[in-house]
Protein backbone atom coordinates (compact mmCIF):
# COMPACT_ATOMS: atom_id res chain seq x y z
CA UNK A 1 0.00 0.00 0.00
CA UNK A 2 1.19 3.52 -0.79
CA UNK A 3 0.88 6.71 1.23
CA UNK A 4 -2.68 7.01 -0.11
CA UNK A 5 -5.44 5.14 1.66
CA UNK A 6 -6.17 3.18 -1.52
CA UNK A 7 -4.07 2.24 -4.52
CA UNK A 8 -5.44 3.20 -7.98
CA UNK A 9 -8.30 0.97 -9.04
CA UNK A 10 -8.90 -0.42 -5.57
CA UNK A 11 -11.95 0.03 -3.36
CA UNK A 12 -12.86 0.05 0.32
CA UNK A 13 -15.77 -2.09 1.40
CA UNK A 14 -17.64 -2.32 4.69
CA UNK A 15 -19.12 -5.75 5.31
CA UNK A 16 -21.96 -4.96 7.66
CA UNK A 17 -22.83 -1.33 6.95
CA UNK A 18 -24.97 -0.86 10.02
CA UNK A 19 -24.73 2.03 12.46
CA UNK A 20 -20.97 1.79 13.03
CA UNK A 21 -20.08 0.79 9.49
CA UNK A 22 -22.05 3.71 8.08
CA UNK A 23 -20.44 6.11 10.56
CA UNK A 24 -16.97 5.00 9.47
CA UNK A 25 -17.82 5.39 5.81
CA UNK A 26 -19.23 8.87 6.42
CA UNK A 27 -16.12 9.89 8.35
CA UNK A 28 -13.81 8.76 5.57
CA UNK A 29 -15.89 10.45 2.89
CA UNK A 30 -16.19 13.69 4.86
CA UNK A 31 -12.41 13.79 5.37
CA UNK A 32 -11.64 13.07 1.72
CA UNK A 33 -9.91 9.76 2.43
CA UNK A 34 -11.74 8.19 -0.48
CA UNK A 35 -14.34 9.07 -3.09
CA UNK A 36 -17.87 7.69 -3.28
CA UNK A 37 -16.85 5.64 -6.33
CA UNK A 38 -14.21 3.90 -4.23
CA UNK A 39 -16.56 2.95 -1.40
CA UNK A 40 -19.18 0.25 -1.02
CA UNK A 41 -21.11 -1.41 1.78
CA UNK A 42 -23.17 -4.52 2.42
CA UNK A 43 -26.26 -5.15 4.50
CA UNK A 44 -28.67 -8.02 5.10
CA UNK A 45 -31.78 -6.27 3.84
CA UNK A 46 -32.68 -4.20 0.80
CA UNK A 47 -34.14 -1.58 3.10
CA UNK A 48 -30.84 -1.04 4.90
CA UNK A 49 -28.97 -0.96 1.60
CA UNK A 50 -31.32 1.74 0.35
CA UNK A 51 -30.83 3.77 3.55
CA UNK A 52 -27.05 3.69 3.06
CA UNK A 53 -27.41 4.76 -0.56
CA UNK A 54 -29.58 7.71 0.46
CA UNK A 55 -27.21 8.77 3.26
CA UNK A 56 -23.88 8.30 1.52
CA UNK A 57 -24.47 7.89 -2.22
CA UNK A 58 -22.25 4.79 -2.49
CA UNK A 59 -22.68 1.34 -3.98
CA UNK A 60 -24.45 -1.16 -1.73
CA UNK A 61 -25.25 -4.84 -2.09
CA UNK A 62 -26.61 -7.77 -0.13
CA UNK A 63 -24.32 -10.16 -1.99
CA UNK A 64 -20.78 -8.83 -2.32
CA UNK A 65 -19.03 -11.67 -4.17
CA UNK A 66 -18.23 -9.55 -7.22
CA UNK A 67 -16.90 -6.63 -5.16
CA UNK A 68 -14.18 -8.47 -3.26
CA UNK A 69 -11.57 -8.84 -6.01
CA UNK A 70 -11.02 -5.07 -6.39
CA UNK A 71 -10.97 -4.33 -2.67
CA UNK A 72 -7.85 -2.83 -1.15
CA UNK A 73 -9.35 -2.54 2.33
CA UNK A 74 -12.24 -4.44 3.88
CA UNK A 75 -13.83 -3.40 7.18
CA UNK A 76 -15.62 -6.31 8.80
CA UNK A 77 -18.43 -5.05 11.04
CA UNK A 78 -20.74 -8.04 11.45
CA UNK A 79 -21.64 -9.90 14.66
CA UNK A 80 -18.75 -11.85 16.25
CA UNK A 81 -20.46 -15.18 15.60
CA UNK A 82 -20.38 -14.54 11.85
CA UNK A 83 -16.59 -14.24 11.64
CA UNK A 84 -15.95 -17.74 10.29
CA UNK A 85 -18.75 -17.49 7.71
CA UNK A 86 -17.49 -14.14 6.42
CA UNK A 87 -13.92 -15.45 6.20
CA UNK A 88 -15.03 -18.40 4.09
CA UNK A 89 -17.05 -16.13 1.81
CA UNK A 90 -14.10 -13.80 1.31
CA UNK A 91 -11.80 -16.64 0.29
CA UNK A 92 -14.43 -18.04 -2.09
CA UNK A 93 -14.96 -14.61 -3.65
CA UNK A 94 -11.38 -14.02 -4.82
CA UNK A 95 -9.83 -12.22 -1.86
CA UNK A 96 -6.46 -10.82 -2.94
CA UNK A 97 -3.35 -11.37 -0.87
CA UNK A 98 -2.66 -7.65 -0.55
CA UNK A 99 -6.12 -6.73 0.77
CA UNK A 100 -6.08 -5.27 4.28
CA UNK A 101 -8.76 -6.63 6.58
CA UNK A 102 -9.87 -4.48 9.52
CA UNK A 103 -12.13 -6.22 12.02
CA UNK A 104 -14.32 -4.47 14.59
CA UNK A 105 -15.71 -7.77 15.88
CA UNK A 106 -15.98 -7.69 19.68
CA UNK A 107 -13.91 -10.38 21.34
CA UNK A 108 -12.51 -11.89 18.13
CA UNK A 109 -8.70 -11.91 18.30
CA UNK A 110 -6.42 -11.42 15.32
CA UNK A 111 -5.20 -15.02 15.76
CA UNK A 112 -8.76 -16.32 15.59
CA UNK A 113 -9.66 -14.32 12.49
CA UNK A 114 -6.39 -15.31 10.80
CA UNK A 115 -7.14 -18.96 11.53
CA UNK A 116 -10.55 -18.60 9.87
CA UNK A 117 -8.92 -17.01 6.82
CA UNK A 118 -5.91 -19.37 6.61
CA UNK A 119 -4.22 -16.75 4.39
CA UNK A 120 -1.40 -14.27 4.91
CA UNK A 121 -3.60 -11.19 4.55
CA UNK A 122 -2.80 -8.28 6.85
CA UNK A 123 -5.37 -8.22 9.66
CA UNK A 124 -6.00 -5.31 12.02
CA UNK A 125 -8.27 -5.57 15.02
CA UNK A 126 -10.09 -2.40 16.08
CA UNK A 127 -12.68 -1.38 18.65
CA UNK A 128 -14.47 1.94 18.06
CA UNK A 129 -17.38 3.27 20.10
CA UNK A 130 -20.67 4.87 19.11
CA UNK A 131 -19.69 8.54 19.61
CA UNK A 132 -17.88 7.94 16.32
CA UNK A 133 -21.25 8.76 14.78
CA UNK A 134 -20.74 12.42 15.74
CA UNK A 135 -16.97 12.52 15.19
CA UNK A 136 -16.03 12.15 18.86
CA UNK A 137 -15.39 8.44 19.18
CA UNK A 138 -12.34 6.67 20.49
CA UNK A 139 -10.93 3.63 18.73
CA UNK A 140 -8.15 1.30 19.76
CA UNK A 141 -6.42 -0.92 17.23
CA UNK A 142 -3.63 -3.49 16.98
CA UNK A 143 -1.81 -5.44 14.30
CA UNK A 144 -2.14 -9.09 13.44
CA UNK A 145 0.71 -11.38 12.42
CA UNK A 146 1.04 -10.19 8.83
CA UNK A 147 0.23 -6.49 9.26
CA UNK A 148 2.94 -3.91 8.62
CA UNK A 149 3.41 -0.28 9.59
CA UNK A 150 1.68 0.93 6.43
CA UNK A 151 -1.43 -1.03 7.41
CA UNK A 152 -1.39 0.50 10.87
CA UNK A 153 -1.08 3.95 9.34
CA UNK A 154 -4.05 3.33 7.05
CA UNK A 155 -6.06 2.16 10.04
CA UNK A 156 -5.10 5.25 12.04
CA UNK A 157 -6.29 7.49 9.20
CA UNK A 158 -9.62 5.68 8.96
CA UNK A 159 -10.49 5.86 12.64
CA UNK A 160 -9.07 9.34 13.15
CA UNK A 161 -11.78 10.50 10.76
CA UNK A 162 -14.37 9.74 13.47
CA UNK A 163 -12.47 10.72 16.61
CA UNK A 164 -9.33 9.64 18.44
CA UNK A 165 -7.39 6.51 17.41
CA UNK A 166 -4.91 4.75 19.69
CA UNK A 167 -2.66 1.77 18.95
CA UNK A 168 -2.60 -0.63 21.90
CA UNK A 169 -1.42 -4.13 22.72
CA UNK A 170 -4.03 -6.76 21.92
CA UNK A 171 -4.20 -8.27 25.40
CA UNK A 172 -5.92 -5.05 26.54
CA UNK A 173 -8.76 -5.38 24.04
CA UNK A 174 -11.41 -7.19 26.07
CA UNK A 175 -11.03 -4.74 28.95
CA UNK A 176 -11.08 -1.77 26.57
CA UNK A 177 -14.20 -3.11 24.87
CA UNK A 178 -15.91 -3.29 28.27
CA UNK A 179 -14.68 0.18 29.27
CA UNK A 180 -14.88 2.42 26.19
CA UNK A 181 -16.84 0.22 23.79
CA UNK A 182 -19.66 -0.26 26.30
CA UNK A 183 -18.82 2.97 28.13
CA UNK A 184 -21.28 5.26 26.31
CA UNK A 185 -24.16 3.12 27.62
CA UNK A 186 -22.93 3.66 31.19
CA UNK A 187 -22.68 7.40 30.58
CA UNK A 188 -26.21 7.53 29.12
CA UNK A 189 -27.59 5.75 32.18
CA UNK A 190 -25.84 8.24 34.47
CA UNK A 191 -27.16 11.14 32.37
CA UNK A 192 -30.69 9.78 32.42
CA UNK A 193 -30.54 9.30 36.18
CA UNK A 194 -29.23 12.83 36.80
CA UNK A 195 -31.87 14.33 34.51
CA UNK A 196 -34.56 12.41 36.41
CA UNK A 197 -33.09 13.81 39.62
CA UNK A 198 -33.35 17.31 38.16
CA UNK A 199 -37.03 16.72 37.42
CA UNK A 200 -37.47 15.38 40.95
CA UNK A 201 -36.27 18.68 42.40
CA UNK A 202 -38.42 20.80 40.11
CA UNK A 203 -36.65 21.33 36.75
CA UNK A 204 -38.37 20.92 33.37
CA UNK A 205 -37.11 17.71 31.76
CA UNK A 206 -35.69 19.33 28.62
CA UNK A 207 -33.76 21.86 30.70
CA UNK A 208 -32.49 19.17 33.06
CA UNK A 209 -31.26 17.04 30.15
CA UNK A 210 -29.52 19.96 28.46
CA UNK A 211 -27.76 20.88 31.70
CA UNK A 212 -26.67 17.28 32.35
CA UNK A 213 -25.39 16.72 28.80
CA UNK A 214 -23.38 19.94 28.73
CA UNK A 215 -22.03 19.32 32.23
CA UNK A 216 -20.80 15.85 31.26
CA UNK A 217 -19.29 17.18 28.03
CA UNK A 218 -17.56 20.05 29.82
CA UNK A 219 -16.26 17.80 32.59
CA UNK A 220 -14.73 15.43 30.07
CA UNK A 221 -13.06 18.32 28.26
CA UNK A 222 -11.65 19.57 31.57
CA UNK A 223 -9.97 16.21 32.16
CA UNK A 224 -8.58 16.11 28.61
CA UNK A 225 -7.41 19.69 28.35
CA UNK A 226 -6.04 20.31 31.85
CA UNK A 227 -4.35 16.94 32.26
CA UNK A 228 -5.35 17.00 35.93
CA UNK A 229 -6.63 13.97 37.80
CA UNK A 230 -10.44 13.81 38.12
CA UNK A 231 -10.07 13.73 41.91
CA UNK A 232 -8.25 17.09 41.83
CA UNK A 233 -10.89 18.60 39.58
CA UNK A 234 -13.59 17.24 41.86
CA UNK A 235 -11.95 18.94 44.83
CA UNK A 236 -12.21 22.28 43.00
CA UNK A 237 -16.00 21.94 43.10
CA UNK A 238 -16.20 20.59 46.64
CA UNK A 239 -16.22 23.48 49.11
CA UNK A 240 -16.29 22.92 52.89
CA UNK A 241 -19.77 22.24 54.27
CA UNK A 242 -21.21 22.83 50.79
CA UNK A 243 -23.90 21.06 48.81
CA UNK A 244 -21.44 19.18 46.58
CA UNK A 245 -19.82 17.23 49.41
CA UNK A 246 -23.28 16.24 50.60
CA UNK A 247 -24.16 14.89 47.18
CA UNK A 248 -20.82 13.08 46.87
CA UNK A 249 -21.29 11.36 50.23
CA UNK A 250 -24.66 10.05 49.06
CA UNK A 251 -23.00 8.63 45.92
CA UNK A 252 -20.32 6.99 48.02
CA UNK A 253 -22.99 5.55 50.35
CA UNK A 254 -24.54 4.01 47.23
CA UNK A 255 -21.19 2.37 46.38
CA UNK A 256 -21.03 4.06 42.99
CA UNK A 257 -17.33 3.23 42.56
CA UNK A 258 -17.91 -0.45 43.21
CA UNK A 259 -20.98 -0.63 40.99
CA UNK A 260 -19.17 0.96 38.03
CA UNK A 261 -16.14 -1.28 38.54
CA UNK A 262 -18.36 -4.37 38.65
CA UNK A 263 -20.12 -3.27 35.47
CA UNK A 264 -16.83 -3.11 33.58
CA UNK A 265 -15.70 -6.40 35.12
CA UNK A 266 -18.90 -8.19 34.04
CA UNK A 267 -18.79 -6.70 30.54
CA UNK A 268 -15.17 -7.87 30.19
CA UNK A 269 -16.19 -11.41 31.16
CA UNK A 270 -18.92 -11.43 28.51
CA UNK A 271 -16.57 -10.10 25.81
CA UNK A 272 -14.16 -12.95 26.56
CA UNK A 273 -16.99 -15.42 25.99
CA UNK A 274 -17.95 -13.74 22.71
CA UNK A 275 -14.42 -14.28 21.49
CA UNK A 276 -14.77 -17.99 22.18
CA UNK A 277 -17.98 -18.19 20.21
CA UNK A 278 -20.17 -18.37 23.33
CA UNK A 279 -23.02 -16.19 24.54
Amino acid sequence: MSDELLSPGRTLGVIGAGVMGTALLKGMLDHGLLSRRQAWGTAKTEGTCEEVVQKLGITTARDYDELIADSGILLIAVKPGQAAKVAEKLKASGLRKDTLLISVLAGVSTDRLESFLSTENAVIRAMPNTPSLVGHGVTVYCAGRWAKQEHLEATRKIFSSVGKALEVEEHYFNAITALSGSGPAYMYLVMESLADAGVRVGLPRDLAMELVAQTMLGSARMVQETGRHPAALRDDVTTPAGCTIGGLLMLEDGKIRSVLARAVEEATRIVEQLGKGKS
